[in-house]
């Protein structure tokens, strides 16, 4: 600007960084010198006026306001937002409670990527109130969408990118992002919501909503906007079992890095609905969410990770509303990092009725001991009528929070609540109970599917699946490698590690369109006398397929039975483009080309480890219980897995067991042990399945019946299980293909 406005500038006060939006939409973040005393960080453009209606405008102080973009996309808006004032000598206006602003058009946009903002203070005849003095370019501005104005002409393309580049963006030409902008006269300052996408209009909530400019209908762009029923719809991704909801926010904890995690419902009472309803809680000790943060996982849907994180599981930016709006109506986060606090609520009730759908968000930042409303991101007024719209539609009052809050005590961690929980018939879809109290392993809490209906898999004949129905179960086995302890309705889960709790184990390793695999294969006793069988396919360390039936499985119930492979598929899963065969809902895989070989490779080890091991076992259940090659338990406070020796049982540990005790009697620092190839464990008997041990005759064992050979391609040891039973007649394998009789000739 030219020294006549620099003189006129106010000195007195120092630089801030301030956020311009129009209609609740981010334009850009920028930066002014000397602002007066108590301006605003957060700016609403409310008017767009004509320079020449506003005569009073040369009198007022100045100051300047600079570009301070954080990303591309903000800096091609302020040079957008530059063209269009300097194109219609037009000013902006924005107000606050204490000052007018009026952002001038730049009058050397060409040299310079700065603008000049004069102010002046609110009097009792408000500027607004006198017609005469000016005339609105647009008054009719949509409340919702950003206001389609009137294009540039096309000359002013080049004036846009000036601006920009010197703003700090590289734009080309009319095939810019920048020149399509300009040249459409559906002109919008932004096509992005960004992190600031969850404000309402709560600074305008009592101006009139007027209706938008008609346009060239060819000229018309479409914006998404969100309907409040598709928070129903996003539910519908896990339709076909629930606890896939669950796993969702399992998930989110474990990408948060937290040591520990509770799962419970409880009673609470609802002052909306009048009595006690059940409230689902999930709380981990993870890093918590910033603001921005917290706003992305509202958001629905955002840009995938470039990157691919082995020990990360989220990719889609779905998993939190599908998994709660599948569990619930309407769910809380509340959440804690070192320096902040935020509160953000995803509601059907909230929204009920309305056009558009609201999503609340209140952050607080760390001022010494006390937390406080942090006005860089959002306005004490709007904080205040985000926090009245959850204390309305919740069980949450302002009592409630605090006490939930305090459970953080100093440190950080996500609470999310979930309540109006889904219902089977008259019934919720969950059932819990709280188990017995004192630590007792015979019964302990658990949530329940209430249909226990067992989820439908090719050749499966079982109706024994306790993952499919029991939370606790699933739970066990839901990472690969398992570090977080997840607590059900107050009791801790023990994780049950598959490949370490099998027996005659066998690793097969080979290359699936040039991409390694390693299959665990093994015979778990447990899945034999439930009839059960099948893969375990994990995906990011993180179960996505369970019991799936391949190779001789899926044809006959005896082929395979008790048979347990245990596979990491994400190599072969993840494209080297940057895609996943993976479904959002990571409850299965698309079906792809690395998934047919997969399936192809998978049933022919299947199928060759059963020719090799069990065509001659004796397979009786009164003499068929074996113990796994070895007894693995996990540490509680390391979350190391340590290998007993052959003379020990970990049915006869604590509940609680630590590094220090015996039979390990170690430290938490020694490294965890690994499984060698070929190595098996042999034990004589096994009482922890209800086994109990009868005196043999020597007559009455068989010399076939006393050795099981376990081998991998002729390479692996012999390993012989002591079986203490009667003699009876080995079991044939089933013939392959057509039965004799109907063979062709």
């Amino acid at each position: 600007m030219g020294e006549s406005v620099r003189n006129t500038s106010n000195t007195d006060g120092s630089k801030q960084y301030i956020m311009l939006f129009k209609d609740r939409k981010p334009i850009s973040r920028t930066q002014s010198d000397y602002p007066p005393d108590e301006a605003p960080c957060v700016w609403s453009l409310s008017d767009l006026v004509q320079r020449t209606r506003i005569q009073y405008l040369a009198g007022l102080p100045h100051f300047n306001l600079y570009p301070a973009g954080e990303t591309s996309r903000d800096r091609k808006e302020w040079g957008l937002f530059l063209t269009y004032l300097m194109s219609r000598d037009t000013v902006a206006v924005c107000k606050s409670e204490l000052y007018e602003f009026y952002i001038l058009p730049p009058t050397e946009a060409l040299e310079s990527s700065h603008t000049s903002v004069a102010y002046r203070m609110v009097k009792s005849h408000n500027v607004y109130n006198n017609p005469n003095l000016y005339e609105p370019v647009n008054s009719s501005l949509n409340p919702i969408d950003v206001s389609p104005l009137r294009a540039a002409p096309v000359p002013h393309i080049h004036l846009a990118e000036k601006i920009a580049s010197r703003a700090g963006t590289y734009v080309r030409g009319r095939d810019s992002a920048v020149s399509k902008d300009v040249q459409s006269s559906d002109y919008k300052f932004s096509q992005v919501f960004g992190d600031h996408s969850h404000l309402s209009n709560i600074e305008n909530i009592d101006r009139p909503q007027p209706h938008a400019l008609k346009q060239d209908h060819l000229l018309e762009k479409n914006y998404v906007r969100a309907d409040p029923s598709y928070l129903k719809t996003l539910g519908q991704a896990h339709s076909g079992w629930i606890f896939g909801a669950i796993a969702e926010l399992v998930d989110n904890s474990r990408d948060a890095k937290a040591s520990k995690l509770e799962i419970s419902i409880d009673m609470i009472y609802s002052k909306k609905a009048g009595k006690n309803i059940p409230l689902l809680s999930v709380i981990d000790d993870g890093q918590g969410m910033t603001h921005p943060e917290v706003v992305r996982m509202t958001c629905f849907g955002h840009k995938q990770p470039e990157g691919d994180e082995l020990e990360r599981i989220g990719r889609f930016g779905v998993g939190f509303k599908t998994g709660a709006m599948r569990l619930g109506r309407d769910a809380l986060v509340l959440t804690q990092t070192a320096n902040s606090r935020s509160i953000a609520f995803l509601s059907q009730s909230l929204n009920e009725g309305k056009d558009n759908l609201e999503i609340p968000v209140v952050s607080y930042r760390r001022q010494g001991q006390i937390m406080e409303v942090d006005t860089s991101v959002q306005s004490e007024a709007l904080a205040k009528y985000n926090l009245n719209a959850i204390k309305e539609f919740s069980p949450f009052n302002k009592y409630l929070i605090g006490e939930k809050a305090g459970l953080f005590q100093e440190g950080t961690g996500t609470q999310v609540y979930i309540w109006n929980l889904d219902e089977w018939g008259s019934e919720y879809s969950l059932q819990w109970d709280n188990g017995l109290k004192g630590g007792s392993s015979f019964h302990q809490g658990d949530i329940i599917i209430r249909s226990k209906r067992i989820r439908s898999r090719p050749g499966q004949i079982s109706q024994k699946v306790l993952l499919d129905y029991s939370l606790r179960s699933y739970l066990e086995v839901i990472f690969l490698v398992p570090r977080m302890k997840i607590y059900v309705q107050g009791s801790l889960v023990k994780s049950r590690p598959l490949e370490k709790s099998l027996n005659q184990t066998v690793i097969e390793t080979g290359d699936i369109l040039g991409r390694h695999v390693q299959l665990t294969l093994g015979r778990s006793q447990l899945e034999w006398e439930q009839a059960n069988c099948g893969m375990f396919l994990y995906w990011h360390g993180r179960l996505i397929e369970a019991y799936k039936r391949v190779g001789g499985m899926i044809h006959s119930a005896d082929v395979g039975r008790g048979v347990i492979g245990v596979i990491d598929v994400t190599d072969v899963m993840n494209d080297v483009k940057g895609r996943v065969w993976v479904h959002s809902n990571k409850q299965g895989f698309q079906d792809c080309e690395p998934y047919a070989h997969l399936e192809e490779w998978l049933g022919g080890k299947a199928d060759k480890y059963w020719d090799n091991n069990f065509d001659n076992l004796q397979l009786k259940k009164s003499n068929s219980l074996y113990k796994p090659d070895h007894e693995w338990v996990q540490c509680d406070k390391c979350r190391k897995w340590r290998m007993l020796s052959s003379d020990s049982s970990s049915k006869n540990l604590p509940l609680e067991w630590f590094c220090y005790m015996e039979p390990f009697k170690g430290s938490c620092e020694i490294p965890e042990q690994k499984v060698q190839r070929g190595v098996i464990t042999v034990s004589a008997k096994r009482s922890g399945y209800g086994y109990e041990e009868k005196p043999v005759q020597s007559s009455e064992v068989d010399d076939d019946a006393v050795s099981v050979s376990g081998t991998n391609d002729g390479e692996g040891d012999d390993s012989d299980q002591d079986i203490q039973n009667v003699k009876s007649p080995p079991l044939k394998r089933l013939r392959k293909g057509f039965p004799r009789a109907c063979k062709k000739t």
